[in-house]
Formats: C-alpha cells, sequence, structure tokens
C-alpha cells in the first residue's frame, strides 16, 4: 500500500509512521538522506590508483600518497577548479602530457556498480520518507555516474530516485563541513532528530551528528539494504 500524503505535515506524520515496517529503523524517522559511494555506488579506489601509477611511472603506494596530500581533490569537490583545471592539475602532479580521455577513463576507473536492486530500494522508500541523497562529488564522476544508471535503470539521471539530490561541487561545500548539513535541512525544513543519515564515512557521519542528525553508518552496501529489509 502506498501512503500518500504531505509527509512533512504533523497531521500526517501519524499516518506515515504507521506503515513504518522496517523494525531496525526508529518509528520516529521520517526523512533519509543518503550518501552515494560506498553506499549505493560501489567504490573501487585502488583501480584509480593503479590506472594512474601505470599512467605516470610510479608506484600505487607513491600515487596514494600524492592523492592524500594533494589539495585540489577537495578543491575538485568544491566546485573550486574547472574540469580543465582539475586535469592541468593532474598532469603536474604525474608529471605526464596524459589526454583529457586519459585522465577521465584513469579518474572514474573508481566507479563501480550500482545495483538496479539498491536503486529500486530508494524509489520505494519514497512512499514512506522524504529521501535525498547528499553526495561528495565532481563533475566528471556525475556524468559518468548517470550513464551508469541509465544504462542499469533507463532513468536519465540519478537524482530521479530521490526527492532531491545534492552534490558537493554544486553547493561549493563538502562533507563533513556542517554547513552542507544545515544546507539541505534548511532548504526542506527537516527536523535533524527525524532524520536519519546513512554513509560509509565515519568523519562524514561525526559532522551531521553536530547538526542533531541521526546518523547509520553504512559498513556495505549490503548493511544499507540489511536495514531496510521488510520482515
Amino acid at each position: 500500500m502506498e501512503v500518500t500524503g504531505d509527509r512533512n505535515d504533523p497531521a500526517t506524520f501519524n499516518l506515515f509512521k504507521h506503515f513504518n515496517s522496517y523494525p531496525l529503523v526508529p518509528p520516529t524517522i521520517k526523512n533519509l538522506i543518503f550518501d552515494l559511494g560506498g553506499v549505493i555506488l560501489d567504490l573501487h579506489f585502488d583501480r584509480t590508483y593503479e590506472a594512474f601509477a601505470r599512467a605516470g611511472h610510479r608506484s600505487v603506494e607513491e600515487i596514494r600518497a600524492m592523492m592524500d596530500k594533494s589539495p585540489f581533490f577537495n578543491e575538485y569537490e568544491k566546485g573550486l577548479l574547472t574540469d580543465h583545471e582539475f586535469r592541468e592539475a593532474i598532469r603536474r602532479m604525474l608529471q605526464t602530457k596524459l589526454s583529457d580521455e586519459e585522465i577521465d577513463a584513469s579518474w572514474i576507473a573508481l566507479l563501480g556498480r550500482i545495483p538496479l536492486e539498491r536503486l529500486q530500494l530508494v524509489k520505494g522508500l519514497r512512499s514512506k520518507f522524504n529521501v535525498f541523497l547528499l553526495s561528495n562529488t565532481n563533475s566528471i564522476h556525475l556524468r559518468h555516474i548517470d550513464k551508469i544508471v541509465k544504462t542499469v535503470s533507463g532513468e536519465p539521471a540519478l537524482r530521479s530516485f530521490f526527492d532531491e539530490a545534492y552534490y558537493s561541487h554544486v553547493l561549493k561545500m563538502r562533507k563533513p563541513e556542517i554547513e552542507i548539513y544545515e544546507h539541505v535541512l534548511k532548504q526542506h525544513q527537516l527536523d535533524p532528530a527525524l532524520t536519519l543519515f546513512l554513509d560509509d564515512n565515519l568523519a562524514n557521519l561525526q559532522g551531521a551528528e553536530k547538526t542533531g542528525i541521526q546518523t547509520f553508518q553504512v559498513e556495505h552496501p549490503d548493511k544499507m539494504m540489511a536495514l531496510f529489509h521488510e520482515p
């Protein structure tokens, strides 16, 4: 049975709560905010480390260390660099003259599967909760992610499965900065005590908790699927 009405209206809140049939989800929760990578999307960072190592004729360990200490990755996720500026930063880091296509192929190598059942789960949850996406990402990755979604589901973009999708490079903010959580709460007038944020990254969860948002660590995507299993 699909419940209709305004899920933010206190007059109908008890109706929606009645149909929260997920025993592991607190019955007071009426808003869900999902992370993307490691929750809905499989990630394989080693594939990007290996690709850049081959391109730069360095070891994987060297590449990992270089990427960890290079601030331009976070700057790109905050939309402070254009795609062109990001690619130029990669060339400087690797000291190579890779083409745009070679850089993009290495950069998107970390993006894995989005199983259809995860998208179907998120879509189904919208009948009982307000459902949002909050992701640290960038324009090159997002374009590829939307291609994955279209191939898997036929939908044109990932945002089709959510009431609203928020991306760090669009907002010019990134997790775990408290401002990004406050922005989502304010945009939809969400009560943080009635909101559950799901992320694989502990620091991101701790950032959300500073606003009063309830949190759940998704150590593996299967854990997210289990959380919303209906008996």
